[in-house]
């Protein structure tokens, strides 16, 4: 299974054929140089080439109306001053001679890669299309949107495909209100849109793209809109949004397919409509990259959401509570501290310089390798994960396990040497991700080693996500350099801004409040360059469930993360943590349960404690001024 990549050179067709400054935007070159740059990369030739196919009327009428499909199939035999004031009628439009051909293209791509992917032909795919479709409505043309190409496919899901539960992500600069018309009222699709709306002052100037239109009827809380009010919204808000908002109701959904209207307007470059060619392209591009497996990069500036998108995401937050169960849990007030408990230190021993500036990783020659010190015949992994067969030097090794007793034994040593080696490697920039194994008496002590070799080789933030008996190692200095995530305590502690401990949750959807509510937030906020995840004694993690965890935390780091597990465990964890590494979608966790009140109050004494220092924590609690 791959990524798709679905284009046909008629959707270029299609111009502007008078003197319109609003509609010249939207112009053939927003396709041609996107592609260009993506043959460029050597992206086009790791992608499924599909070539659109026209959408039938029928498939249309999944969504609009015959009037209005009949209305647009005779702009194909008018004149110029026709055309003109036929556009006239609509907002933001400019028909042509080939809009109706070109139109039914964009919608037929989406109809194909749709059905490439519910029938397993490919995991993902890119539909490269002119014109847009989001503003579209079931009799009306709007926005350079002619047919609604997302809802189409996502209407055509559900009858051909059987499908109950389709996410659609909006991300569009500009709210798609004729999506949101369209499904307002059904249950089965969830739409979330975030957009620029200055409180109703942008286009297209309407109070239902604000928070508190949430559906109607049956459709209830199956709309989401995420308002910005301020210009120039930065990494920082838009992750708390993926955080606090998207991801929670994405996952108590449920989904069996995400659709994204993927505008790329909101991207650094383009003044407005994604219609600059250079960022179009390059933005094309990343998410190419992203659907094909690559590593993100690293986020660039301060993860601090400004007070703006903390109101939006609240006010969101308050109209959703009453309909989604991961919302009302997280709405609940942290409790006191209790008198004598954990104090979370100041911030002062954080160095700013450090937390503001990314670190950029090289391109690595080899994307994941597993190194264990006896690899398991049955283990099956992707043909491009290679199974590391070098070790560190032995004196190297002994030196470094002098320290730890546990290290002594002849098979801790060997398992070290070769984790040294992955790791050396990975700091190096010839490999992006690893699996490691150790001794479960040797976890610990091979962890510490771990980290101060990181540390000391070239690793300028350093995350570790400890899971089971592992505890901090004691003199691991509280200086800024490393995060210590410890999920598996009997009690919530921040012993430090940087040495923050959990009880590991009893379900599904504690799991989930945890990772989403206290992890990543404190992940993306520190922008570690190097990922630690250690599975120590007792983790109790499923399969499944660590799974998810890796993949999380490869959006960090430019994706250098590296597992450590035990070898007891291997067997089970490495094959599915080594595809998820290299880029494959973790397993589905199915329906979420609740977390239990014990999970809660624990998850919100520890945000309480962090707040003042972590900023990404605040959303959950924030309560917009009056």
């Amino acid at each position: 299974m791959g990524t798709a990549l679905v284009y046909h050179e008629d959707m270029t067709a299609t111009r502007l054929l008078w003197d319109d400054p609003e509609c010249e935007i939207e112009r053939p070159e927003r396709l041609t140089a996107a592609l260009d740059r993506l043959r460029q990369r050597g992206l086009e030739q790791r992608c499924l080439l599909l070539s659109a196919r026209e959408a039938s009327e029928e498939e249309l009428g999944l969504v609009h109306s015959p009037e209005y499909v009949s209305l647009v199939r005779e702009t194909q035999v008018l004149g110029k001053e026709e055309l003109q004031a036929l556009s006239g009628q609509f907002d933001a439009i400019c028909f042509h001679p080939s809009t109706f051909h070109c139109a039914r293209l964009a919608a037929g791509a989406g109809l194909q890669l749709v059905d490439a992917v519910l029938t397993g032909a490919v995991q993902n795919g890119l539909a490269l299309v002119r014109p847009p479709g989001h503003h579209s409505q079931r009799a009306a043309a709007n926005g350079f949107c002619v047919f609604n190409n997302v809802a189409i496919a996502a209407a055509h899901a559900k009858q051909k495909h059987g499908l109950h539960r389709i996410l659609v992500v909006d991300w569009d600069v500009h709210h798609g209100q004729g999506i949101q018309y369209l499904f307002e009222d059904d249950p089965s699709i969830l739409y979330f849109s975030w957009h620029r709306y200055e409180h109703g002052r942008f286009w297209p100037f309407l109070r239902e793209s604000d928070a508190d239109a949430v559906g109607r009827g049956q459709g209830l809380g199956f709309t989401v809109n995420l308002p910005w009010n301020q210009v120039g919204m930065g990494n920082a808000d838009y992750v708390a949004a993926f955080l606090h908002l998207l991801l929670p109701l994405a996952f108590e959904f449920d989904p069996e397919l995400v659709l994204v209207s993927a505008g790329f307007d909101s991207a650094i470059g383009d003044p407005e409509g994604g219609y600059h060619l250079e960022s179009l392209a390059e933005s094309v591009c990343m998410t190419v990259q992203t659907l094909l497996g690559d590593p993100a990069p690293p986020l660039s500036g301060s993860m601090v959401p400004c007070q703006s998108a903390l109101e939006s995401i609240q006010s969101a937050r308050a109209a959703q509570a009453p309909h989604w169960k991961s919302l009302q849990l997280q709405e609940e007030r942290p409790p006191p501290l209790l008198p004598g408990g954990p104090v979370c230190k100041g911030a002062a021993s954080a160095p700013s310089s450090l937390l503001d500036q990314p670190c950029l990783c090289p391109a690595p020659s080899v994307r994941t390798a597993v190194a264990l010190t006896a690899p398991d015949i049955t283990l099956v992994l992707p043909p491009d994960v290679i199974q590391q067969e070098g070790s560190a030097l032995r004196e190297e090794t002994e030196a470094w396990a002098r320290p730890h007793e546990s290290l002594a034994r002849e098979e801790a040593l060997a398992a070290l040497g070769k984790l040294l080696y992955l790791l050396d490697g990975m700091l190096d920039g010839q490999v992006n991700s690893g699996i490691a194994a150790t001794p479960a008496s040797a976890a610990a002590a091979t962890l510490d080693v771990a980290i101060r070799r990181g540390l000391s080789h070239g690793a300028q933030r350093l995350l570790c996500v400890a899971l089971g008996q592992l505890d901090r190692p004691p003199d691991l200095a509280h200086d800024g350099r490393s995060l210590w995530l410890n999920i598996r305590g009997k009690e919530a502690a921040a012993l430090s801004m940087f040495h923050v401990s959990t009880p590991l949750p009893a379900m599904t959807g504690g799991f989930l409040s945890c990772i989403l509510g206290l992890v990543l937030p404190l992940a993306y906020s520190f922008q570690p360059d190097l990922v630690l995840v250690a599975l120590g004694p007792g983790h109790g993690l499923q399969g499944r469930h660590a799974a998810l965890l890796a993949a999380m935390l490869r959006g960090l780091a430019g994706g250098r993360v590296l597992a450590l597990l035990e070898e007891d465990s291997t067997p089970q964890l490495a094959g599915i943590l080594a595809r998820v590494l290299n880029g494959e979608a973790p397993p589905s966790l199915g329906a979420s349960s609740v977390a239990s009140p014990e999970d809660v109050r624990a998850l919100m004494y520890l945000r309480g404690q962090l707040e003042p220092q972590w900023k990404m924590l605040q959303v959950g609690a924030f309560t917009p001024q009056k």
